[in-house]
């Protein structure tokens, strides 16, 4: 897998993490314990910020985490972040959903509980409080809650698929 570190800045991934070895790692990165990065995304912690993934947080194929100089990057703990889901400046607290394709920007905090869209638009600044759904571009609220044993599903299925690429992945070159 590509980690690269970026000045004296170097990825902390933890051992229990997996990292896909397509995926690309740089700079002020935190991986969390049984959280999962998979093909294609780029994880860059370059701007003097940072970037925080949460334990058994999913990060899906394509997605991608930025920061900037002023705000961090942080996705809290058992979240899934939807394939080619792009981040950057803002804050995901624990237990969100934040869908395929959408974009969350700087100082947005999407807060506990709260699903953010497929193709969704946070714009900066925006707060998606508790247990509320953000939808459309830019986004609109819903109160609606996630169904907690789905996403207890969702988030355990990625944290074993962790554990059987880490053990079972293989290349093989033709």
């Amino acid at each position: 897998m590509p980690v690269y570190a970026l000045g004296a800045d170097e990825p902390q991934i933890h051992p229990r993490a997996y990292v896909h070895p397509d995926a690309v790692v740089i700079g002020r990165v935190s991986i969390g314990e049984d959280a999962t990065i998979w093909p294609g995304a780029v994880l860059r912690g370059d701007h003097g910020g940072y970037i925080e993934v949460g334990p058994r947080t999913s990060i899906q194929d394509g997605t991608v985490l930025h920061t900037t100089e002023q705000w961090p990057t942080v996705i809290g703990p058992e979240c899934v972040v939807g394939h080619n889901a792009h981040l950057e400046g803002c804050t995901v607290e624990r237990r969100c959903l934040i869908g395929s394709g959408s974009v969350t920007l700087n100082r947005a905090v999407v807060r506990t509980g709260a699903v953010v869209g497929a193709a969704a638009l946070v714009p900066e600044g925006f707060e998606v409080p508790p247990d509320t759904m953000a939808l459309g571009v830019p986004v609109t609220l819903r109160k609606r809650r996630i169904d907690p044993a789905w996403l207890d599903s969702a988030i355990r299925s990625y944290v074993e698929a962790g554990a059987h690429y880490r053990s079972g992945l293989r290349r093989i070159d033709r």
